[in-house]
């Protein structure tokens, strides 16, 4: 059984260029574009070429290599202040995934110390952020993987698998050595509306690798709770406060309402760099606002009768007093709170 985790890659540095895996037309089509130049890097990150907190961060660092050597080739003596403008381009392409904030100030903190031509130094500094994050999908597969005493099937929704992050994934990565130690033996996956994350890529990403997985609309879950199917809601997020609040894919908070009611267990999965110490609580969060015209079409269709509104949140909050587990790679926080949070945070 090949490891799709290992062979497929969200995001890659070839040619000197940065290569992104075009997430919209998958399942149909595996296509990678090339991009050169910062901006491009921003549309790409801002029209879901590239999605998953884990990979924005990422594509993000590859980004500001490409913006240094432009800068740098215009004005060797003052490409650092120029390049401020390409970093808030990149900050403002999806403003509640903290991992793009993340690693665009770390690659800041970086430039502050570079003399001369920065791409070298950079493209290094990216590429580390890249293996780290592989690595930490790693760990926290094995961390959530062991919170599963008995075999049961699993309930996941969007994306946080390979094509989500560097590789590996990070709910999926649970499912992935879950999976291989025997203890998930089936994955029921949310169609995910309106970009269909769970229909066009988890369920792809779990056929590649021969996990048994089933495919529902959202509108099922409580009925397939309800007749015990589960035993674990296992998901990602794209940004954790700091009292353990979970900002993920619109839809997640409902998901936590129905596992809590018939008493499933839920598990939130991320790296430590999406948690947010700085933001007391989910409500400071600001949230994407979609247009409309994705929940209104369906691949270029109407759907929606002329004339009706949508409203389009692309994230929702689910309070930590509905989640059971927050695995990192820094460890495992149980019925997380801001003190718990705090402590695991502080982990070497």
């Amino acid at each position: 059984m090949t490891d799709q985790a290992d062979t497929v890659e969200a995001v890659r540095w070839q040619g000197n260029r940065l290569q992104l895996l075009d997430q919209r037309v998958l399942p149909q089509e595996v296509a990678y574009l090339s991009y050169g130049d910062v901006d491009a890097v921003a549309g790409a990150i801002r029209d879901m070429v590239v999605r998953g907190a884990p990979a924005i961060g990422i594509t993000a660092a590859y980004g500001i290599v490409l913006a240094a050597r432009a800068r740098f080739a215009q004005s060797p003596d003052g490409w650092k202040p120029a390049i401020e403008a390409d970093l808030q381009t990149l900050a403002a392409s999806r403003p509640t995934a903290v991992n793009l904030f993340w690693a665009i100030e770390r690659m800041r903190e970086l430039m502050a110390d570079i003399d001369g031509n920065p791409e070298s130094t950079l493209l290094a500094a990216a590429r580390r952020i890249h293996d780290d994050d592989i690595a930490a999908n790693r760990r926290m597969g094995e961390l959530g993987a062991a919170l599963i005493e008995t075999p049961c099937a699993i309930l996941t929704h969007c994306n946080a698998g390979a094509l989500a992050t560097g590789g590996y994934g990070t709910a999926l990565g649970v499912v992935r050595a879950g999976f291989a130690a025997g203890k998930i033996t089936h994955v029921y996956a949310d169609e995910t509306r309106p970009w269909m994350q769970g229909a066009r890529l988890t369920a792809w990403e779990m056929v590649q690798e021969g996990i048994p997985v089933t495919l529902q609309a959202e509108g099922a879950a409580a009925h397939l709770m309800k007749q015990g199917k589960v035993g674990w809601v296992i998901v990602g997020s794209d940004r954790i406060a700091a009292n353990g609040d979970v900002v993920n894919k619109i839809g997640t908070y409902g998901l936590a309402v129905l596992a809590r009611h018939h008493g499933v267990k839920f598990m939130v999965v991320a790296p430590a760099s999406t948690v947010d110490m700085g933001i007391t609580c989910g409500d400071d969060v600001t949230i994407e606002q979609r247009s409309p015209d994705e929940v209104l079409y369906l691949t270029g269709q109407r759907i929606a009768a002329v004339g009706a509104e949508a409203w389009n949140p692309a994230f929702d909050v689910t309070p930590a007093a509905l989640v059971d587990a927050i695995v990192t790679e820094r460890g495992v926080v149980l019925n997380p709170d801001a003190e718990r949070m705090r402590a695991m945070m502080e982990r070497a």
